[in-house]
């Protein structure tokens, strides 16, 4: 039994710990009320001293701004159909991929993951010039095509399969072969067994892929060779500019607030899921 002694530093440690993260956290979050706040203030008022969290009154022309000075309704979407697609394609060949170096015996598979892996060792700026020839010749520049194909077969997919691989290999076989006796084959277990526990791991990888997909500026900005109607979001909040290059950072502030709702909605709503599937997916190396 706990002396009281102990228990009172317990109950001290706890409350220091809560106090620390507390702090932690508001400091996190002072750059996001920032740019709320900046986003409901006039242009002028965004650097007055001492700064004004609330402003009166809220300044709503900023929002309406957004949508006169550019087509960001339009990139707004082609950043979100993007996503889905890269989401979709993406969690499909992690799922595959990563089931079968986990579950299924080959020749070579322990070769094939640091392969993979070993792809993540070379940034994005070293491969871009052969990827835009490479597009180049299959004719699709200033068109969507690279960004939705690419990540499917690059780094999100290496990632995802890494990920998935491990949460595979969390599942006891027990449960495969208990679906085997009443009947399923290798891909009736991936699909009728497997997958079905594997719903926190597909959450996970969905919004890490989604994430990475929304937030992309090197290649949408390569690829789209300029085009203002194929720009996606991160590209896009840098046009609110004056003719001599200045921001104007209250718009700046305003459209990449409601560049945040997306990915911030996604996670509020499956945040159970993705905290479960990272946890899970690394019980086993």
């Amino acid at each position: 039994m706990r002396s009281p002694l102990t228990a009172n530093r317990l109950s001290t440690g706890r409350i220091a710990l809560v106090v620390i993260l507390s702090i932690g956290g508001l400091i996190l979050l002072l750059p996001l009320v920032w740019m709320v706040s900046s986003s409901l203030k006039p242009e002028f008022d965004i650097f007055v001293f001492p700064p004004e969290i609330i402003p009166e009154p809220l300044f709503w022309d900023n929002y309406r701004e957004i949508f006169v000075r550019a087509p960001l309704a339009r990139q707004y979407f082609n950043s979100i159909y993007i996503g889905v697609l890269n989401v979709a394609g993406t969690v499909a060949v992690s799922a595959m991929a990563g089931y079968s170096l986990a579950k299924l015996r080959f020749p070579g598979r322990f070769l094939v993951l640091p392969l993979l892996l070993c792809a993540l060792l070379l940034p994005t700026e070293v491969i871009i010039v052969p990827l835009y020839a490479l597009m180049s010749r299959f004719g699709w520049i200033g068109t969507h095509l690279p960004l939705i194909v690419e990540p499917v077969f690059g780094a999100p997919a290496v990632v995802g399969t890494f990920l998935m691989r491990q949460f595979f290999l969390s599942i006891p076989t027990e449960i495969e072969d208990a679906g085997r006796v009443d009947g399923l084959g290798t891909l009736g277990v991936f699909l009728r067994v497997a997958l079905p526990l594997a719903r926190p791991a597909l959450a996970t990888l969905a919004l890490l892929t989604f994430l990475a997909s929304w937030n992309a500026f090197l290649e949408p900005l390569v690829f789209t060779a300029g085009n203002k109607e194929l720009l996606t979001l991160p590209v896009a909040l840098d046009q609110y500019t004056d003719v001599d290059g200045t921001p104007f950072y209250a718009l700046q502030m305003a459209s990449t607030t409601l560049s945040i709702l997306p990915v911030l909605m996604v996670f509020l709503l499956a945040q159970r899921q993705i905290i479960e599937g990272i946890a899970r997916s690394g019980l086993k190396g």
